[in-house]
This record gives C-alpha cells, structure tokens and sequence, in this order.
C-alpha cells in the first residue's frame, strides 16, 4: 500500500531498557550529624541522645534518608547507628551516605536483583532521557551487567542512539 506508515523502530528487534521504570518514588532527605555536634567538631552524647529523643522522627515517614555528617569532626560509628535505630521504624530506607548520592545506593540494590538472563543474545537500547533523576551510576552499572550477556548494547533513542558494544562474531571455520 503507497504511503503506508511503518514503524522499523518496532520491527528492528531492539529490546528497550529504560532505568526509569525502576526509579523509587518518594521523598528523599538527609539528617546532618553536624547540627548535634558540641561547636561544630565533638559529639557529647549524653546531649546527643537527649536531642534525638526529643525529635519528631514522624515527619521521615516513607522517605528515604541519607545519614551523614557535613563537618569535618570525628563522629563515632555509633552515633549513626543510633541515629539508624531511630528512622528505622518511620524511613523507606536508612543510608549511609551523602543525601546526593541517596539514587545510586537505591538503583544500585535495584540492579542487584533484576534477572539479566533476560537480555541474552538480544540487541539492548538502553534509553537515556527520563523525567526522574537516574544517576549516572545506575547507567554504569547496568553496562557492566549486560556487557557480558547481550548481542549489542546501545544508549540513546532507537531512532538516534551511540553504540556501546557489539559483540564479536566468532569464526566456525576450522584452522
């Protein structure tokens, strides 16, 4: 038929992968440490457990947090654990890290469980603009994941994309 539209996108047996399917819906905060410290470098911890106790810690309910403290003081390893204990029972999920770095830990304990078998032998387009924001890690890793598995690996669009990888045909011929 003349003038029929076909979509070659769908036809081209490119399978889709896009991280932002995955990206985790919630609010994100960080606790500071630094604000409980004695003149900004030593914790006391009678004063710091007084404080913790006197928080709402109702208001991180379903959020993920990132513990961390911004000062360059030593804070002891049981201080965010405490802290830990005490948005265990109201956070989505409890971190250690810089609340900037709160989407790499969560896609990273994403890609841990996704079943890449389901990749193999098949040419992947990883999608690369998204609404949310997928860090950079969580297209690094699933690069290394899928590596080893698929026929090709590409980044972008199915209409206009950067190939990454193809894997290499093997020759049958006997030497």
């Amino acid at each position: 038929m003349e003038g029929e539209i076909i979509n070659r996108v769908s036809n081209s047996g490119l399978t889709q992968l896009d991280l932002e399917e995955w990206y985790p819906k919630g609010d994100r905060l960080g606790f500071n440490i630094e604000k409980y410290l004695f003149k900004g470098l030593i914790l006391k911890e009678l004063d710091f457990r007084a404080a913790l106790k006197e928080l709402d810690w109702s208001i991180y309910k379903g959020v993920f947090v990132a513990v961390h403290c911004s000062a360059d003081a030593i804070v002891p390893t049981w201080a965010y654990m405490l802290v830990s204990q005490y948005l265990s029972p109201f956070a989505a999920k409890v971190l250690f890290c810089d609340p900037s770095q709160i989407d790499s830990y969560l896609y990273s304990e994403i890609l841990s469980k996704i079943d890449v078998e389901e990749f193999r032998d098949k040419r992947v387009i990883v999608k690369g603009c998204s609404k949310f924001p997928v860090p950079v890690s969580a297209y690094v890793e699933v690069s290394a994941l899928l590596t080893p598995l698929v026929q090709s690996l590409m980044y972008g669009e199915p209409c206009s994309n950067v190939p990454l990888y193809k894997k290499k045909k093997i020759n049958s011929a006997i030497v």
